[in-house]
Parts: C-alpha cells; structure tokens; sequence
C-alpha cells in the first residue's frame, strides 16, 4: 500500500457501470416521477424535495437559464404543481445537471425502488474482493459522487453481490462541492480523512 492510506472512487466506471446508472436507475426515474409525486405529495420529505427544486428553478430563471421549467408556488392548482415538478426533473435530467436538488428527489425515488427490489445495484465483479483486500491491510474507502448519499447507499446496500457497506468508510455527494472543482477534494474531502 505503500504509504496510501485512502481510497476515493466514484461509481460510474469505477466500481459500477455507467450503463446501469443510465440504462436501469435514470430510466426509472423518467418513467416514475409523476407516480412517485402524486403517491408522495403530502409527504414533509416530499415537500421539501418539491421547496429544492422550486429555490433552484427560481435561480435558474434569475440567471437567464436556457430551457428552465419554473414550479410555481405550493398556494397554486395542486395538479399543476406537481406537473410542473415533474417536467423541471425531467428537463434537468435531459440536460444533465447535477444539481443537489435534482439528486435528492432521485434519491428519494430509488429508496423506494431498492427497498422492493425493483432495482438492484450493479458492481463489477471484481471490485468486491479489491475492496475485501483493501479493507482486511488497514486501508479505507469512501466514495465520492454525484449521486446522493443515500443513493450511494441504496446501489452498494441493495447491490447484485449483497450488502457492501460494511467495506466502505463513508460517502461524498454534492454538498461538499462539485467533482469538476480540485477545492471540493481540497477543502472537504481531504481535511477530514487524510
């Protein structure tokens, strides 16, 4: 291990496939969102998904984003709302954002899904016995992606070869910065674990 202490991977292409990101959880989200709105709507954790996506939609009409789908207030048709909720997802998801907002209700979305086993999280396999040996020579892992904590969770928790987050130290989302920016390593990631 030669003086390396830590190990931080993303999911896509690393630990995971991108196809299943992109073939079997976005795709979910697209053909689940109005359903998942409309059975969750009066839910608190709903809502405040719902407030996220409204704070984010009226910033991005303030700074003059191309496409953005605003969400009117919560005192408007409750029907409209929701609609409007579900095309601002789909729009951000079409256009790739990554927005913290975004991943939450994502988030949120496939708990349902991995706790009845609608999805179950794609692993290479041999990543389970890389990190089985990392782990048993003292080493620690953390994962950092885009995808929320909780999602992170769900994918390695519910995973085609079992639980493994018994092998990981802990998880990094957007909160702590964008992936793109070297001070999101600097300032967060780094400052705690290393």
């Amino acid at each position: 291990m030669d003086g390396i202490k830590v190990l931080l991977l993303d999911i896509e292409g690393t630990t995971s496939s991108i196809k299943f990101v992109h073939d079997a959880m976005f795709p979910y989200v697209v053909s689940h969102v109005r359903s998942f709105l409309e059975k969750h709507w009066h839910e608190a954790e709903c809502q405040e998904d719902v407030q996220e996506l409204r704070k984010l939609a009226q910033q991005d009409k303030e700074e003059g984003v191309e496409g953005v789908v605003s969400i009117p207030d919560k005192a408007d048709d409750e029907e409209t709302v929701r609609d409007s909720v579900a095309s601002n997802v789909l729009w951000q998801m079409s256009s790739d954002r990554k927005s913290t907002a975004l991943k939450q209700l994502q988030g949120h979305m496939w708990r349902e899904a991995f706790s009845q086993g609608i999805l179950k999280g794609h692993v290479y396999d041999d990543v389970v016995p890389v990190l089985q040996w990392w782990r048993a020579n003292g080493g620690a892992i953390y994962i950092y992606s885009s995808g929320s904590v909780e999602a992170q969770k769900l994918l390695y928790g519910h995973s085609v070869q079992g639980n493994l987050l018994e092998l990981l130290n802990g998880h990094f989302d957007t909160h702590i910065g964008v992936k793109l920016e070297a001070e999101s390593y600097k300032k967060n990631c780094c400052k705690y674990y290393l």
